[in-house]
């Protein structure tokens, strides 16, 4: 596939048409005049040196040279490098249990950690592939919607723990359903649910939905961790254990007869999970066969400058032009060349611009980087977007890249700095609207909800159709609605710091309250009875507050239905 980058130089093409015409109008005139001298055949053999067709190629050699520098100004590009994949990429969607009973530590560190690490292990295994989130206890609701910013996943799956639902237990059969409808709608892709749970399903129907999304062309894989032996449930922040309404510790087993059912129900595959590194192996193969089963396409990936090549048939036809004599060769006059007109000169600064013009700008350097980040290659990729942007500082998509390299490394500062430095560069409102938002993501992975929130709102301002953004904007609000603000974080770290000045201050203000009762026992009474109606305030505002989160995890819910479970983990 063939384009020209900055087709508006092409008018010049005209120059040369131009210049021939005016060429052909003064040998026409030149052709008059002789003849004004007398006999044309006469003139011609009085002038023995003049040579007729010296002039006329040394102006198509020079017009010849400008047509290529035209051409290369418009910088041609071909679609060199054409992808023919044997897979579009595949759309799999992660149901993670997020239930007490993922805590227990039969597999270390535990259950849900376990279960976290291997699912971003998956993503940093994928290419062209889209993933979703979907986490479930007793109720299920969508964590991430399918989508292909595998940053962005793995920031999401780092905030996932028990506490977010508000209904323990396990419904398989939701999650199954849920995640059915999260898909898209493009045709002729693979798809594939990832069910990790420890198989304790409190609710049933689990095997009747795998069935259901097999009638879709959806497989279910169930990935069952935790032993058959069973653990107990810790409470976070104790050293105590989940105990049933009798009293008795409750221990969690995993309930393998049940996952292989649901697995065969819904064309797939069981996959234990144990402290080795075997599932994570299992995991991958199951994900490479999905793939491949994918029609081949090509694309045209990327574009090579192919201007070099213009510039140097330009320079070759300059160099010709200069070196060819007007008048017929002598070798006296050919060795002087170089001296008397000077044109050595110009032919080594020609050549020197020739080298110049061959060598590698920074958009030579972004595409070999980007090379690199496809084959994952991230710290390759960074020293190739460094020479980028040694090459041109102003160029913003040199440091997005940068950044997005950076990023993958774990080099989170770094990142941002790269992000600042494009969003000052870059004019186009699309690429701003992602600059901002991998600024946000960063910001939203650090708890600094309410800087996030700044970075999401100016990703909109540039991209309002982003979804991606939009729910992670939510997300942040939420966030900060509970408290989870950098302001909050900064404040309990002072009040951490000032342990010792609080504990005095305590005692002394514990001393005047008991001076004051004693004095004036009434006003002790009018406190108490304030006491009651601010407490009687807060209460409802507490419970307006909860009703209002309750309503949101309504709407964030698809399927949201009145629960009644017995047991809690």
């Amino acid at each position: 596939m063939f384009r020209f980058e900055n087709s508006q130089y092409l008018v010049f093409l005209a120059l040369p048409l131009i210049l021939a015409a005016i060429h052909y109008i003064v040998i026409f005139r030149k052709r008059a005049l002789l003849r004004s001298y007398g006999d044309v055949d006469l003139v011609r053999k009085l002038m023995i040196d003049v040579s007729r067709w010296r002039p006329e190629l040394k102006f198509w050699l020079g017009n010849l040279a400008l047509l290529s520098f035209i051409i290369a100004l418009s910088r041609p590009q071909f679609g060199t490098k054409v992808d023919t994949r044997e897979r579009k990429g595949i759309e799999a969607i992660i149901a993670l249990d997020v239930s007490n009973s993922m805590l227990a530590e039969d597999v270390k560190p535990n259950r849900l950690e376990k279960a976290k690490m291997m699912i971003s292990n998956m993503i940093d295994g994928m290419k062209d592939d889209k993933i979703g989130l979907v986490v479930y206890a007793g109720q299920a609701f969508t964590q991430l919607p399918i989508t292909s910013d595998y940053v962005s996943a793995k920031m999401f799956l780092e905030t996932i723990s028990p506490s977010m639902m508000t209904v323990q237990g396990t419904d398989i059969a939701e999650a199954i359903n849920l995640s059915c409808k999260s898909f898209t709608r493009q045709e002729g892709v693979s798809r594939a649910i990832f069910l990790i749970t420890d198989g304790e399903d409190n609710e049933g129907g689990a095997v009747e939905a795998a069935k259901h999304a097999a009638g879709m062309g959806i497989r279910v894989y169930i990935l069952g961790i935790g032993d058959a032996n069973g653990a107990p449930i810790p409470i976070p922040g104790t050293t105590q254990y989940i105990i049933d309404n009798e009293g008795n510790t409750v221990v969690s087993r995993l309930n393998e007869e049940m996952c292989r059912e649901i697995a065969t129900a819904g064309s797939g595959s069981y996959i234990y999970v144990d402290n080795s590194s075997s599932a994570q192996r299992k995991l991958a193969e199951q994900v490479d066969k999905l793939a491949k089963t994918t029609m081949e396409s090509q694309i045209y990936s990327e574009y090579d400058e192919q201007y070099q090549g213009f510039v140097l048939l330009g320079i070759i036809l300059l160099i010709l032009d200069a070196m060819l004599l007007e008048r017929s060769s002598h070798l006296k006059t050919l060795s002087r060349l170089f001296v008397r007109n000077g044109k050595a000169s110009v032919i080594i600064l020609l050549l020197a611009f020739c080298t110049g013009a061959l060598a590698q700008n920074d958009r030579d350097y972004i595409r070999r980087g980007n090379r690199s980040m496809r084959d994952t290659l991230y710290a390759k990729a960074q020293v190739d977007y460094q020479k980028a942007v040694e090459a041109d500082n102003t160029n913003p998509q040199a440091h997005y890249n940068l950044g997005n390299s950076l990023l993958f490394q774990n080099k989170a500062e770094d990142a941002m700095k790269e992000y600042e430095t494009a969003s000052r560069f870059e004019k186009s409102k699309k690429r701003l609207g992602m600059i901002y938002h991998n600024m946000g993501v960063l910001l939203q992975s650090a708890k600094q909800f309410d800087k996030a929130v700044e970075c999401y709102r100016n990703s909109l301002r540039n991209d309002p159709t982003s979804d991606e953004t939009r729910y992670n904007y939510a997300l942040c609000l939420f966030q900060l609605k509970k408290g989870g603000g950098q302001d909050n974080q900064d404040q309990e770290k002072d009040e951490n710091g000032q342990d010792e000045k609080k504990e005095q201050d305590k005692q002394q203000q514990q001393e005047e309250k008991e001076k004051q009762q004693k004095e004036n026992p009434e006003q002790q009474q009018n406190q108490q009875q304030m006491s009651k109606e601010n407490a009687e305030q807060m209460l409802k505002a507490a419970m307006q507050d909860e009703k209002n989160t309750q309503e949101r995890m309504q709407q964030m819910q698809q399927m949201p239905r009145q629960k009644h479970l017995q047991k809690q983990w």
